[in-house]
């Protein structure tokens, strides 16, 4: 009887540890892998994605009032960018958001007066030159309120951050944060920073192991805007143009890119001879990865590559490099208007255009990763 004792009590001992192994197997199952089944404990990033919403809405015609007044046209380009990492349950452990509003303006006579070599900068960027603390009713800078919201993201899932609660303020101001926890912190309208969030989830790509910061970077400039002219016979019409470069780079612990995503948004808005907006403002505005093929470079590529596909190529080069590595990559001249093209074996036949740009939204995303 004794030893029969002491079998059984054996056997239910064994029989314990293996329902606590199978527990504990449906517990990392259930809990610490996201949809894909990448394994990610709660809490680690797993994902990263970059979101952007842009808007012409603020262009302004050129306006003659019956006194004679007239009031020059403007170009104004008003963007938002988010950098979200998740971890394997969709839930969200870091958050950047940024808005730039870039303002091309014009003369009577349609000629540029905006520096045309002066580099755009974000609200962030500008930090309390942006001005909004003066007329804050919480005595709040813009950088300040969206670090606010950005951290009350923190933890949630998307749908629980496009769930939040929002009233309207007073006119033009119609989503405002209406809980507890940022009533007294965030006054701004947040629509277009919780459709930028929305976004940056639907574009999150899954990311190797060991990151643990992440960062945004942007190059804004205006360069590309012309004044109206007559020349030999060839008008050129006045154009206010935007190139906003953007990236979202994760980053491990020694500072080396565990994934890099860049995109550029080539914003345009033509006027007629008369200052007259010819753009549709309301039409949606699509970066150069969103365009794909329609972009239209394949055509006029020696290497027979497409933006994006060239783009993913440089992306995956800058992996396990650190920012220092990547600005010192070797360029060369292809010809004028091209004088930053890679001049490295590993990128020579997979990347032409030129990428002063995309290297310095890299460097700027390791400064301000967190």
């Amino acid at each position: 009887m004794k030893r029969v004792g002491k079998a059984a009590a054996l056997l239910l001992v064994l029989m314990l540890s293996l329902v606590s192994i199978v527990g504990c197997v449906g517990d990392k199952d259930t809990q610490g892998e996201g949809p894909e089944g990448n394994g990610a404990e709660p809490g680690v990033i797993a994902k990263l994605g970059l979101g952007h919403i842009t808007s012409i809405e603020n262009s302004k015609d050129l306006v003659a009032d019956e006194d004679g007044d007239v009031t020059p046209p403007s170009g104004q380009v008003d963007t938002v960018i988010a950098v979200l990492a998740f971890d394997g349950d969709d839930k969200i452990v870091k958050a950047i958001i940024d808005s730039a509003q870039s303002l091309v303006k014009f003369d009577e006579e349609l000629q540029v007066t905006s520096d045309l070599a002066a580099k755009g900068k974000t609200k962030i960027e500008l930090g309390d030159a942006y001005g909004m603390k003066k007329v804050s009713e919480i005595d709040k800078e813009w950088f300040e309120q969206i670090q606010e919201l950005a951290n009350w993201m923190v933890g949630k899932t998307i749908d629980e951050v496009q769930n939040l609660q929002v009233k309207e303020r007073e006119p033009g101001y119609p989503a405002v944060p209406d809980v507890p926890e940022l009533t007294s912190l965030v006054t701004i309208t947040v629509q277009d920073y919780l459709a930028a969030a929305q976004e940056a989830f639907n574009n999150a790509v899954e990311i190797p192991e060991g990151a643990v910061a992440v960062g945004l970077g942007t190059e804004i400039s205006i360069s590309g805007s012309k004044g109206y002219s007559v020349s030999d016979d060839i008008e050129t019409l006045p154009l206010a143009q935007v190139d906003t470069t953007m990236s979202a780079a994760a980053f491990d612990e020694e500072g080396k890119v565990v994934q890099a995503v860049i995109d550029v948004l080539q914003t345009k808005i033509a006027f007629d001879a008369e200052g007259q907006i010819t753009t549709d403002k309301t039409a949606p505005i699509k970066s150069k990865k969103e365009l794909g093929d329609a972009y239209g470079m394949k055509k006029a590529s020696e290497i027979g590559k497409e933006w994006h596909e060239q783009i993913v190529e440089l992306e995956k080069w800058m992996v396990g490099k650190t920012a220092a590595e990547i600005t010192a990559l070797s360029v060369k001249e292809r010809g004028p208007g091209y004088p930053a093209v890679p001049d490295d074996p590993e990128l020579t036949s997979l990347v032409t255009v030129t990428v002063q740009d995309y290297l310095a939204v890299i460097d700027k995303a390791y400064e301000n990763s967190k």
